[in-house]
């Protein structure tokens, strides 16, 4: 049994957990993110949407106030801080789940462990200045995840020679750099990052190799909930992307993924329990 411990609550990493996605943000690009016009947490909306994914099944809920998406441009550290550090202690004063939080920011993460946050999830795996040292003073699991170039950037041709190879040789070196500064290996997750400077033949080869990142020793998260993946390859839109996004999740679960991120959360908890019941061949 694989135990993860996210502050006071132990995840069973042995069972694929379902993480729900959950933004305060103006412009992630697919449910909008719980903010109104004028920029102020809409406290009903964000307790709703958290619930409801609790209800169907969430272990984890994954807290985010800058958006990644595509082309997406940066939002100030005090802006990010202003949208999710109310949000996360609504969430605390009403849910009793893991709330990780989706973040670069070092202060973010540093203020957030003092509110109660299970887990750090970070899409530049602790690149920024200061970041690695703040995850590591928190004592937090942490999310490494691989992106090439910004969100801003990058899906300008991104270009590898083996991209799978490539992806989990930084991942791993990543989570060296982790280790040297005090973060144990049993607090280590890492991500690929399907949709982060990938085209979409380097998306699936990184899904085909999802059993070779399991192999490398630590719990393996996948993100790959209503991507533009689908939209290429099945040409559907956004609110098209189920199926899809399920295919994935289903293949994940069956590769030894550990955690499954997703919009979705009920139809995934679904699909998770069924894999699981039928059994994972050796």
């Amino acid at each position: 049994m694989t135990i993860l411990k996210c502050a006071n609550i132990n995840l069973d990493l042995s069972k694929t957990q379902v993480m729900g996605i959950l933004n305060v943000t103006p412009d992630s690009f697919s449910d909008g993110g719980c903010l109104l016009k004028d920029q102020r947490l809409a406290t009903d909306v964000i307790l709703d949407k958290a619930r409801k994914m609790i209800a169907n099944g969430a272990t984890i809920l994954d807290l985010g106030g800058e958006s990644t998406r595509p082309n997406a441009q940066p939002v100030s550290e005090a802006e990010e801080m202003d949208r999710v550090l109310p949000a996360l202690e609504l969430l605390k004063a009403h849910t009793d789940i893991v709330i990780s939080i989706d973040t670069s920011n070092a202060k973010l993460m540093t203020e957030a462990a003092k509110l109660g946050a299970g887990m750090l999830n970070d899409v530049r795996a602790l690149e920024r200045e200061g970041a690695l040292q703040a995850a590591a003073d928190t004592g937090l699991p942490v999310c490494l995840m691989h992106m090439q170039g910004s969100p801003k950037t990058m899906q300008q041709d991104p270009s590898y020679d083996q991209v799978a190879v490539q992806v989990l040789r930084y991942l791993q070196n990543r989570a060296e750099q982790c280790q040297q500064l005090g973060i144990d290996a049993a607090r280590i997750i890492l991500d690929p990052g399907i949709g982060f400077g990938k085209s979409l033949a380097q998306n699936l080869q990184l899904l085909a190799a999802i059993k070779k990142f399991s192999a490398a020793g630590y719990p393996i998260l996948i993100g790959t909930s209503r991507k533009s993946m689908f939209g290429q390859l099945l040409q559907r839109e956004v609110s098209e992307r189920l199926a899809g996004s399920l295919a994935t999740v289903a293949y994940a679960v069956m590769q030894g993924a550990a955690i499954v991120r997703v919009h979705d959360v009920q139809a995934t908890v679904d699909v998770v329990k069924v894999i699981q019941a039928i059994g994972i061949p050796a």
